[in-house]
């Protein structure tokens, strides 16, 4: 878990992701649509991919696309971002990140 976890800590906003993935996509669409510059690892095309995802699964992430990492905290998939968002949580929680600043 040391490499998906070194990584989620080195930018407010990470996100592990596959490029065909649809509610990857829109997670990205709607992190990126407050402004925040997500640093966005796709798994599949990624020479350690087969590793992060197995970290992943590790972690709990079932299915393990998206991961999204906000402020070095493992926040969730889409269905965690999602709710975050519906909630009115997620905009503080980038703000706290430094993800955005508005």
């Amino acid at each position: 878990m040391a490499l998906v976890t070194r990584l989620g800590n080195e930018y407010p906003v990470v996100i592990f992701s596959k490029s065909p993935c649809s509610m990857s996509h829109s997670i990205k669409t709607l992190i990126s649509s407050f402004g925040a510059n997500p640093i966005v690892y796709e798994i599949d095309e990624h020479p350690n991919g087969q590793q992060m995802e197995k970290e992943l699964k590790e972690l709990g992430r079932k299915p393990s696309i998206p991961a999204v990492f906000i402020g070095q905290e493992l926040i969730g998939g889409a269905d965690e971002v999602f709710s975050l968002h519906l909630k009115g949580k997620l905009v503080p929680l980038l703000k706290n990140a430094k993800a955005i600043w508005v």
